[in-house]
């Protein structure tokens, strides 16, 4: 295989049941997404009283920007770029701490969100895109919001398209310290809100200090974390700019780069799945790219993805 091209994971075809990863208990699913989901947002009026109280303090910004940072790489250099499209290998240790990381952002077990993004790939804006925002939605501005409503976190609702985690996964399922994590999922989540608290504690050395620093590193930032994920499944198929010819209606968004640390390249990415960097030009903010760099300076990382120039220009759009 040469350097940089797509890895196939799953045989592209007709979705069908096999696609899908069975769920046994929907209405408790069902529930739990709706509470990780509104809860920072009714957080958010606390947040108001406190900054309107004048009790705000730094600690607590520092605490929101420590796990935001940590947390936000998890998702970005461990669950995308590292363990779906394999855009570099590392040592099991990394592996593991990056994949700690990226669940203590709750946004679902490692093994069940690679699979639904990599099917999201096999069938990008098409039937069977577990969260496109162009598939069966309507026409018109009414379709259109309704599209973006479903990518950005209606599906997370809905099980019928999600992919199965045999089919899309089995290298992740096979893996013992991946598979090891995702069973200990909801250990990393309750090691994503406890931290903050110590941390808080630590900075600003009383107990309030603390609650407050769960607030801001737990809470909200799961919140403020989480929507900047979504819009990349949903902002980056409706807005922005197209580099690349591809088959879907991926789009590169620059301002939301800032936000989820380059993923918002998201044009480039479709471009070239398994590139280590989304952004592929100089100006290209893409601190995940720059993390992976320097791990491969300090040989935790190796055989990292990188596109050629000449094959960046035979695909431009």
């Amino acid at each position: 295989m040469v350097r940089g091209e797509m890895r196939t994971l799953v045989e592209p075809g007709a979705p069908g049941i096999d696609d899908v990863e069975p769920c046994e208990h929907e209405t408790r699913d069902r529930i739990i997404t709706g509470t990780v989901t509104i809860l920072p947002v009714l957080c958010l009026l606390i947040v108001g009283w406190q900054v309107w109280g004048q009790w705000l303090g730094w600690n607590d910004i520092l605490v929101f920007a420590i796990m935001y940072v940590l947390t936000g790489l998890g998702v970005t250099v461990g669950f995308h770029r590292m363990l779906t499209h394999r855009a570099f290998k590392t040592t099991p240790l990394v592996r593991g701490i990056f994949t700690v990381l990226g669940s203590a952002a709750i946004e679902g077990p490692v093994i069940s969100w690679v699979a639904d993004h990599r099917k999201h790939h096999a069938f990008s804006d098409k039937p069977g895109d577990p969260h496109s925002p162009h598939v069966d939605h309507g026409s018109g501005w009414r379709g259109a919001l309704r599209g973006l409503a479903h990518a950005h976190v209606g599906w997370l609702f809905l099980h019928t398209n999600r992919g199965r985690r045999s089919r899309y996964a089995p290298d992740l399922l096979a893996d013992p310290v991946v598979s090891a994590i995702d069973r200990r999922f909801v250990w990393c989540v309750t090691g994503g809100v406890v931290a903050p608290f110590f941390l808080g504690w630590a900075f600003g050395g009383t107990l309030r200090d603390g609650f407050t620093g769960l607030l801001w590193g737990g809470v909200v930032r799961v919140g403020a974390l989480h929507h900047a994920t979504y819009s990349i499944n949903s902002l980056c198929h409706f807005f922005g700019r197209r580099r690349f010819g591809t088959k879907d209606e991926s789009r590169n968004l620059f301002w939301l780069s800032f936000f989820t640390f380059g993923e918002a390249w998201h044009n480039n990415h479709h471009a070239f799945p398994t590139s280590a960097a989304h952004g592929m030009r100089r100006w290209e903010f893409d601190p995940s790219a720059y993390v992976i760099r320097a791990l491969e300076r300090l040989g935790l990382a190796w055989d990292v993805v990188r596109i050629p120039r000449e094959r960046q220009e035979r695909k431009l759009a």
